[in-house]
């Protein structure tokens, strides 16, 4: 799934938006085998930091990033991007809070392009929080690998 959008992360790291990779697609990279059909971010919750990430998707081509403000993406827990790909930006999530997971953050590249993924500890305690049959299952096996 990030191979599918070099863009996307060449422009949230232009543009120098503090974000780490969570949810489905930080599974698969920790080692858990499943699919996903979105990319899950969770971003600093500024003003400031959500205007970069608006202007990133827009630099990126993500032209749905034109129709909110950081006001309103900063209202909601989450803020859903349908274009290229489903993009889905949180400002809080359970189990993690940003600045913790901005420490522990973890920087991966695929094809040359960086990006910062949710740290193994991290995740689980998200997928613990989140709780929903696949979360768990996620955990059971993130727990019994070594990644």
């Amino acid at each position: 799934m990030l191979a599918r959008l070099p863009d996307v992360f060449r422009c949230l790291h232009a543009r120098d938006v503090r974000y780490v990779v969570i949810g489905g697609v930080a599974a698969i990279v920790h080692g858990v085998p499943r699919t996903t059909f979105d990319v899950d971010l969770l971003i600093e919750a500024s003003e400031e930091n959500a205007s970069r990430l608006l202007a990133a998707l827009s630099d990126a081509g993500i032209s749905s990033a034109t129709l909110t403000t950081p006001k309103d993406l900063l209202a909601h827990e989450i803020t859903i991007f349908r274009d290229v790909v489903r993009i889905d930006v949180q400002t809080r999530t359970p189990g993690v809070d940003f600045a913790g997971a901005w420490e522990r953050r973890i920087e991966r590249d695929v094809a040359g392009t960086k990006y910062w993924l949710l740290s193994r500890p991290d995740l689980i305690a998200s997928k613990r929080a989140a709780a929903r049959p696949k979360d768990l299952e996620d955990v059971r096996v993130l727990e019994g690998s070594d990644g």
